[in-house]
């Protein structure tokens, strides 16, 4: 519920922004989209898996989150600082919530262990894309609005690096030379996996089958 009330406060803002604000709202952003008009990193499009899978992508994203509306409290953008500011709130208990089960399952039971071992080397592939700025990321950044992710990537590291020390995994060293892992993107630029298309398809069924359909 936390993560679809900043959805909704990103969207309610874009749509305020929209040069056609008569027919963009925060519905139309959401429902009426098809997965090439997103641009969403493609770690939170994967599917769930099990506990271990889930909890894990939960954490990559919560660090990301944490570090990312930490600095974009100060934009130069007031309405995006003050998304930023509400959304950090959540965030933090959501980094520490996530946290806490990566240890519990990394240093738990041997099963466990493996199950948390195989999300890291079933995940890690995409957190390359959360630190990949693209261009219109790099922009924004520029002009103070957004944030230079590269300024939070040695954050992301060391958290993580953290979590894992105390869980028992090893932290894969990013890069197709240190550890033959090619980090994916294109979720930044509307090129996804397909699991997009199903997540769409279950979030948007209503609105297409019953077209302004009320809430």
């Amino acid at each position: 519920m936390d993560l679809i009330g900043q959805a909704r406060n990103f969207y309610q803002y874009a749509a305020q922004l929209s040069e056609n604000k008569e027919q963009v709202t925060e519905d139309t952003l959401a429902y009426l989209r098809d997965a090439w008009d997103f641009r969403n990193c493609l770690l939170v499009e994967q599917s769930n898996g099990d506990w271990a899978k889930t909890i894990l992508r939960q954490f990559f994203f919560s660090v990301y989150q944490f570090y990312l509306y930490r600095e974009l409290q100060h934009s130069t953008d007031a309405q995006l600082a003050a998304i930023a500011e509400k959304a950090l709130k959540e965030v933090t208990y959501h980094l520490k919530w996530s946290a806490e089960w990566v240890i519990r399952l990394g240093d738990g039971t041997e099963e466990s262990n493996i199950r948390m071992q195989k999300a890291v080397d079933e995940l890690w592939k995409f957190t390359g894309e959360l630190m990949t700025a693209a261009d219109y990321e790099t922009e924004l950044a520029n002009e103070k609005i957004a944030v230079d992710l590269n300024t939070i990537k040695d954050e992301w590291d060391n958290k993580v690096k953290e979590v894992f020390s105390d869980a028992t995994l090893d932290f894969p060293a990013k890069g197709a030379k240190e550890n033959n892992t090619w980090m994916q993107n294109g979720g930044k630029s509307g090129i996804h996996t397909e699991h997009l298309g199903y997540i769409l398809a279950e979030m948007q069924f209503l609105q297409r089958a019953y077209p302004g359909c009320g809430w």
